[in-house]
């Protein structure tokens, strides 16, 4: 029996399999590299090991140094999580030589099943329904060419042992098809230390749907629904739900029972993940089996009740399933946020830094609705470059779709992070769009809805009107205390006036502030009047209000004559001024900012890994100029338009900050 864990992962992961392990009552051991001797996976666990530098290929994916930290700490016991050596025969077959039991497949169903290539050839024996690509190992960018061509563009170009999103890339044409090949290559060698690449047709408008399977070693295998994870960004998912709003009883039982053929055929054992793109007329088509626990696995765990890392550690343990398919119902919805650290106003540029403020909403378990925050880093904390940039995964749970939004929509308010980039606004935006709530998705979601990235959700009148009112009250508030200091001279008494003018998004109130001591009554010129309560104080970093009777969850910072306001994707700069500096700010001249057209900024901090040109070259506009890797991503910094490089400040192998200037134009 499994006594003590050692969890060959880091962050959310690894805090997640930790906390199901000290339920069970056995004992945690973490691995960690210099980068994450502060981390929080290290503090939660019973005991912990330094496994060498910060690059994963030096550390979290080196086979020997993982069996040199079982050796040391006695650990009978290793959950994977995602990612690094979670989908790795080698390893597998490493610890069963060392008699260690592995807290996932056998070490033949990942060869089989974990590499994407031999993975399709199965299913299409099978009799298994799969996308049209080429199976073979490819030797070079032209021959990745050739073979693009012969499946037709668009084609996606993929790692064998891929995952997560790195490795990935779509190629519409010759060109993007040989860098992709090399991108691609480059990241699958860095991540997961096998750089075999395959080429398969891109299926344009799908839906990605995932089935989630559970088997034992004694024959059984069960699915629990699925998770609908069509809402991605570069290949990488950012919003998951289960269960899907697309799929019927019927869709659902055959894609079910198809995942779990296809598991049996390999005589899989451990929780695993069957994945499917679905057309339109709710045709399937097997992509993949993750031969893991996925990312997103708690929407599974929140309809259905069924914790699969305990699951996953029973079945280790030669347990055979306690649940049958007919004790498998599914409960409500579950919908899961990735906050990543990305800034969504940089193009979701990988963002590196300290957290300086990480107040996640409060975890909620009750009947009618649930919050939970699977996470690995903490206030204080520092996001590295070194590592996948998620830094939780956020999810709720309701009766229903729509309540389940709502929940997720007041819980992306209340989460206050400071210090980096992070892409909470472009969560709340999804959460209030139409097509995402309607349940109309596609993979193509993100790319036809922001065609030029997102630069902030601009907010309906109705919600300005609301915030305003908000923002005049809280005003009030800070007032008042202002008129409160001590040490002001004798007989000048500051009165508060009642009447304001609020300014923001483009939009101006003039509004009345009648205040009692419960709140505040604001009346805007069309007689409208917001009654607004909250127990806010100047200073609170996130005020949470009743306007007009309705919840209103606000992230707020102070700025002269008014507030920075952070709310449903929004950043707004609100202005509440007294009517006579009203009229004296619209004389102020704007402050433009300084020209950039001629220089390249670098948009993220990474390491720059490749230079493609050389001063007093002519370039074209999309032109590859440079590559810069951060995060496990390499990302190609291409030419806006045609000019002469005058200039360059820098060469591979230099780490640059964000906005440090690249080369320069004429």
């Amino acid at each position: 029996m499994i006594d003590k864990i050692l969890i060959a992962n880091r962050g959310e992961i690894a805090c997640r399999v930790i906390k199901t392990a000290q339920k069970m009552g056995i004992k945690t051991v973490a691995i960690y590299s210099d980068a994450d001797k502060n981390a929080l996976h290290v503090s939660m666990a019973d005991e912990a090991v330094h496994i060498g530098p910060p690059p994963a290929n030096q550390s979290y994916i080196v086979i020997d140094k993982v069996m040199d930290a079982i050796r040391q700490t006695g650990a009978n016991g290793v959950h994977p999580g995602y990612g690094f050596l979670s989908e790795n025969s080698k390893f597998a077959e490493a610890l069963e030589a060392e008699g260690v039991a592995f807290v996932g497949p056998p070490k033949g169903a990942i060869e089989s099943m974990g590499d994407k290539i031999t993975s399709k050839k199965i299913a299409q024996e099978a009799g298994v329904s799969t996308v049209p690509g080429y199976m073979g190992l490819i030797e070079d960018a032209e021959e990745a060419v050739k073979i693009s061509n012969d499946i037709g563009y668009p084609v996606m170009i993929k790692a064998s042992a891929g995952g997560g999103g790195k490795g990935m890339r779509i190629a519409w044409n010759d060109e993007e098809a040989r860098e992709g090949f090399q991108s691609s290559k480059n990241e699958a060698a860095n991540s997961f230390g096998d750089d075999r690449i395959f080429i398969e047709k891109f299926v344009t408008q799908p839906r990605h749907i995932e089935i989630q399977v559970l088997a034992d070693k004694h024959g059984n295998c069960i699915y629990l629904g699925e998770r609908e994870c069509s809402i991605q960004r570069r290949n990488q998912k950012v919003i998951e739900e289960a269960p899907s709003p697309f799929l019927d009883e019927t869709t659902r039982k055959a894609m079910g029972e198809q995942a779990c053929a296809l598991a049996k055929a390999v005589g899989y054992a451990s929780a695993g993940t069957v994945e499917f793109i679905v057309d339109g007329d709710k045709n399937f088509y097997f992509l993949e089996m993750n031969t893991r626990l996925q990312v997103e696995h708690p929407v599974t765990e929140l309809i259905t009740g069924v914790d699969l890392v305990e699951q996953m550690i029973r079945v280790a343990n030669g347990e055979e399933l306690s649940l049958k398919q007919e004790d498998i119902a599914l409960n409500g919805w579950a919908m899961e946020s990735r906050l990543y650290a990305e800034d969504p106003y940089r193009n979701f540029l990988p963002s590196i830094g300290r957290l300086t403020r990480y107040r996640p909403p409060a975890e909620i378990a009750e009947d009618t609705r649930a919050v939970r925050n699977d996470t690995g880093v903490y206030e204080g904390g520092e996001i590295s470059m070194y590592y996948d940039p998620m830094i939780a995964k956020l999810c709720t749970w309701a009766p229903t779709r729509l309540e389940a939004i709502e929940e997720m929509r007041v819980a992306l308010d209340s989460f206050e992070v400071e210090g980096i980039g992070h892409n909470l606004p472009f969560l709340a935006a999804v959460m209030d769009h139409e097509k995402f709530v309607s349940g109309d998705i596609t993979t193509a979601f993100i790319a036809e809805e922001y065609p030029e990235g997102f630069a902030g959700v601009d907010l309906p009148e109705a919600d300005l009107q609301r915030i305003a009112a908000a923002c005049a009250a809280m005003n009030r508030v800070a007032e008042i205390r202002r008129t409160r200091i001590s040490g002001t001279m004798d007989n000048h008494e500051r009165k508060v006036g009642d009447d304001w003018v609020v300014r923001l998004g483009g939009a101006e109130f003039a509004v009345t502030v009648a205040a009692d001591p419960k709140g505040s009554d604001v009346t805007f010129a069309d007689d409208t009047t917001l009654r607004v309560e909250s127990d806010w104080t100047p200073g609170d970093q996130l005020a949470k209000l009743s306007v007009g009777g309705s919840p209103l969850v606000l992230k707020t910072g102070k700025i002269t004559n008014g507030f920075r306001i952070r709310s449903r994707g929004a950043d707004l700069k609100v202005h509440v001024y007294s009517p006579r500096q009203a009229e004296l700010a619209t004389l102020m001249p704007e402050k433009l900012p300084p020209d950039t057209s001629k220089m390249l900024l670098c948009p993220m901090p990474g390491v720059l890994v490749k230079m493609n040109v050389e001063v007093g070259d002519e370039v074209q506009e999309g032109q590859a100029l440079c590559t810069i890797e951060a995060m496990k991503m390499e990302n190609i910094l291409r030419a806006e338009k045609k000019s002469v490089v005058t200039k360059i400040n820098a060469g591979a192998g230099d780490s640059l900050a964000v906005d440090e200037v690249i080369m320069e134009f004429e």
